[in-house]
């Protein structure tokens, strides 16, 4: 499998308080890859540094073969990598579809809007569903639907999903992650995942890190972390 991201020792911090400690992963392509640990770990903001939301004190990001740590989001995000933040990220006073319009709208080729625009909908009837309603009235659910499906407009090679399950439903939540994996399947988009609920989270990745304290302690596949059964150990 040919690597589509290597993050090295990645050190990042807010003012001169570091957080992320010497973090090292890849994620291949077509790969979903999670990243799990306690409340304060350090796995936030690990991905704002990566995403470039947050200059890194050291370290690099290695993008398709370039150096993109000090890239700032938007050509991350033009070069193909989409990172959809733990907080809804979603204009709620415009309609679904103006949301993907605006989602859309600084790609060159515009003329692929109407066709990336119906492979959403079929990943999320849903939205098809409410394409004229404010995307603030909105399920929390259906939010998180159309944030992600704002990124997979673009054709991104790699999805940055911070905690996606953050206040949905366990019944929401799972709807959400069964995309993620057809879409995966589907379109071959790597994912990058941090995620609380760690049975699924598994359940979704070949391989998973486990971080604590700022710090990566332990990388092992999804089907080996099942195996274990139990989890409060790791954190």
């Amino acid at each position: 499998m040919s690597m589509l991201l290597e993050v090295n020792n990645l050190k990042a911090g807010y003012g001169a308080k570091q957080v992320v400690h010497d973090v090292s992963l890849s994620i291949g392509e077509g790969e979903i890859v999670g990243l799990i640990g306690h409340n304060g770990a350090g796995k936030s903001t690990a991905f704002q540094a990566i995403y470039g939301l947050l200059k890194p004190w050291e370290g690099n990001v290695i993008y398709q073969g370039a150096d993109l740590t000090s890239s700032p989001p938007g050509k991350k995000l033009d070069a193909g990598i989409y990172h959809v933040p733990q907080e809804y990220f979603i204009f709620d006073d415009f309609t679904v579809k103006e949301n993907m319009e605006i989602a859309y709208f600084t790609m060159k080729d515009q003329s692929g809007f109407g066709a990336n625009l119906d492979d959403v909908y079929g990943f999320f009837p849903k939205l098809a569903e409410r394409e004229s309603q404010l995307a603030g009235t909105l399920s929390g659910g259906e939010r998180r639907m159309l944030g992600i499906g704002m990124g997979l407009l673009r054709r991104p090679k790699l999805l940055m999903l911070d905690e996606p399950s953050s206040g949905l439903s366990p019944v929401a939540f799972q709807n959400v992650a069964e995309i993620v994996s057809q879409v995966n399947r589907d379109l071959g988009t790597a994912v990058l995942i941090i995620e609380q609920n760690v049975k699924v989270c598994f359940e979704l990745s070949s391989r998973v890190y486990v971080m604590k304290a700022g710090r990566i302690t332990l990388e092992e596949s999804g089907q080996e972390m099942l195996k274990r059964g139990e989890w409060w150990d790791l954190f």
